[in-house]
C-alpha cells in the first residue's frame, strides 16, 4: 500500500507555527495543521540536509513496509526514527526526492 500524506515544500519565508530542529537546521510547519497537508521547510544555509530536499519540493507517502518500498530506488536519505512511531526515508524519482513514511 502506499497513500499519500503530504508535500513538503521548501520556503525562505517564516511561517506561523514553524519547530526548529537544530541537529539538521531546519525550520518546518506541521502538516497536520494544514487544510491542504503542507510542511513548510526553511532550512538554515548550513543545513547538512540534501541540496535536493533543500531546493525541490517532495511528496510524502505512508508505506507498509519502508524497506521493501526502496528496494531498486535511488536513496537519497537512508532510514531514520522521526519518532518513536515513525520511521522515514528519501528517494529520489527523476529529479524529484519523494519521502516514505513507515508508521509501527
Amino acid at each position: 500500500m502506499k497513500k499519500f500524506n503530504h508535500i513538503g515544500i521548501p520556503t525562505d519565508v517564516e511561517h506561523k507555527g514553524e519547530s526548529f530542529n537544530s541537529a539538521i537546521g531546519l525550520y518546518c510547519t506541521d502538516f497536520n495543521e494544514s487544510d491542504n497537508r503542507i510542511e513548510w521547510l526553511r532550512f538554515l544555509s548550513d543545513s547538512p540536509m540534501p541540496d535536493e530536499l533543500k531546493t525541490t519540493a517532495h511528496v510524502a507517502y505512508e508505506v507498509d513496509d519502508l524497506a521493501e518500498a526502496m528496494k531498486g530506488k535511488k536513496v537519497l536519505l537512508e532510514p531514520f526514527d522521526a519518532s518513536e512511531t515513525l520511521k522515514i526515508a528519501f528517494i529520489m524519482e527523476d529529479e524529484a526526492p519523494v519521502e516514505l513514511m513507515q508508521y509501527s
